[in-house]
């Protein structure tokens, strides 16, 4: 069984060491849904929530958020995002997000992408709160994740 790498062998909380590790250029890819009344996203490809421009509000905040991450989970590493993408599409019962990060560094951006998605459903969810209280957060996952090592000459 794999052992817990935040966890040292006393039990105690630790950041991975990882500085040791070549930097690798890395992506990853995490997605998510919240559920909308039809009206609701009617009102929002219509541009008529009274907050304004619901989805590019939430490319914003997914993508802030993502930076954001290692002020917001205790044992993520600061890292050179990129890139980072929010791409939300809608169908007749809601919508569904997804963010794509990328770096060049010596550990994930997992953690990032996951931040990016559910910030940017939460901002759906706040600008569209007025009009539809039967919204629903929902399968927030990590679809892919890479690794490319980068050669030196």
């Amino acid at each position: 069984m794999k052992r817990l790498t935040h966890v040292a062998g006393d039990g105690r909380a630790q950041m991975v060491d990882v500085s040791a590790k070549p930097l690798s250029a890395r992506t990853a890819i995490a997605t998510g849904k919240i559920r909308l009344r039809q009206e609701t996203v009617d009102l929002i490809s219509e541009n008529r929530i009274a907050k304004g421009d619901v989805f590019a509000t939430a490319r914003i905040a997914g993508i802030q958020a993502a930076k954001q991450t290692p002020q917001l989970i205790p044992l993520c590493h600061t890292l050179p995002l990129s890139d980072v993408k929010i791409d939300i599409v809608t169908s007749s019962d809601g919508a569904e997000a997804k963010c794509t990060a990328r770096t060049v560094a010596q550990t994930g951006v997992e953690m990032e992408a996951l931040t990016g998605v559910s910030v940017a459903l939460l901002t759906i969810y706040d600008m569209c709160k007025a009009v539809d209280k039967e919204m629903r957060i929902s399968d927030i996952y990590l679809i892919d994740k890479s690794k490319t090592n980068l050669t030196h000459p």
